[in-house]
């Protein structure tokens, strides 16, 4: 019997799990389980070495289908990712993604879909670890920033959290409404359009303020 399994990862403590299981039931998927790891690092530590990222390889079947909010649940690493995808198409397990609706099949032979498909893939994990990479140097201009002058430098704190700011790219990514997004995450409708507007400075806005 086929099953289909949610993978959800959040990489700080302060971050929920609760609204990619959310995303995922909203998109239609019928989800039998749950797969999740709480406050892991996608850039440093690969899926295969997470407290519950590796049972995925014990779990998965042929025929199965793995589903993420993104690529990017599965790791920031852009060898990592690809390797992780191919290796679960190569078992028979189809990977779907909430946000943007796609599909990752092994089973296709056609050498044109099989050229597209993994394109896609390279592209989305290189995807990924760019995000990685300018929100660590986000960060780390926000701290440098802060330096000195603490007051002066940090501004405005931050209406938002970590998990805020995740959630408002969640929801700006599945096309979600400003007001919808100011009313979920509990934030101003200005806020989520200078989020959308300049996402690094909302994550050097977070570093500033030690968020």
């Amino acid at each position: 019997m086929t099953q289909t399994i949610l993978y959800a990862r959040v990489s700080t403590a302060d971050q929920n799990l609760d609204h990619q299981l959310s995303q995922a039931t909203a998109a239609g998927f019928i989800i039998d389980d749950v797969v999740s790891d709480h406050g892991v690092s996608g850039i440093s530590v690969p899926l295969a070495e997470r407290p519950n990222g590796r049972r995925l390889f014990d779990k998965l079947r042929q025929g199965d289908t793995l589903v993420v909010r993104w690529v990017d649940r599965l790791g920031r690493n852009y060898q990592d990712v690809t390797d992780t995808i191919r290796h679960f198409m190569r078992q028979g397990v189809v990977i779907k993604t909430v946000i943007n609706n796609l599909t990752f099949d092994g089973a296709t032979r056609d050498p044109m879909q099989e050229a597209v498909r993994d394109a896609l893939i390279a592209f989305m994990a290189a995807t990924a670890q760019a995000q990685a990479e300018a929100i660590k140097e986000a960060q780390k201009a926000g701290i440098e920033a802060a330096k000195g002058d603490r007051e002066r430098y940090r501004g405005k704190k931050p209406t938002y959290d970590r998990g805020g700011l995740d959630k408002v790219r969640d929801m700006l990514a599945t096309g979600s409404g400003t007001s919808e997004i100011a009313k979920a995450v509990g934030v101003s409708r200005q806020t989520v359009l200078r989020i959308k507007s300049d996402p690094a400075a909302a994550e050097t806005a977070l570093a500033r303020w030690g968020l």
